[in-house]
């Protein structure tokens, strides 16, 4: 059974950065596809980026560059990093692994 442990969200102002973490065991780390998803109020949930077993990494096109997905297998977690952060990325955020869901953590960015 897949457990996850999330945390790092929070409120920031534009410009900050965030380091989103999810808990999780080692064998899933090594076994299975991990992700990042986020949806913020009345929108549907959006793919945010993904990395294989082989730690090849993938990005919605309009995430590449400020959005870095990354893993510590030793650790058994993996994160998001957020870098820039703007109004528009308020939203809960929700790791994955496996396609089952964690709960998600929100995140607030105003001035």
């Amino acid at each position: 059974q897949v457990q996850f442990v999330e945390s790092g969200g929070g409120s920031v102002q534009p410009g900050g950065t965030l380091r989103l973490s999810c808990e999780t065991s080692q064998f899933a780390l090594r076994a299975y596809a991990i992700a990042w998803f986020r949806q913020a109020p009345g929108r549907e949930r959006e793919w945010v980026a993904q990395m294989l077993p082989s730690g090849a990494t993938y990005y919605k096109d309009a995430m590449k560059g400020r959005f870095t997905i990354s893993r510590d297998v030793a650790n058994n977690r993996f994160f998001l990093h957020i870098a820039s952060v703007q109004p528009e990325d308020t939203a809960v955020y929700y790791c994955n692994v496996n396609s089952t869901w964690g709960q998600g953590t929100q995140v607030t960015v105003s001035s």
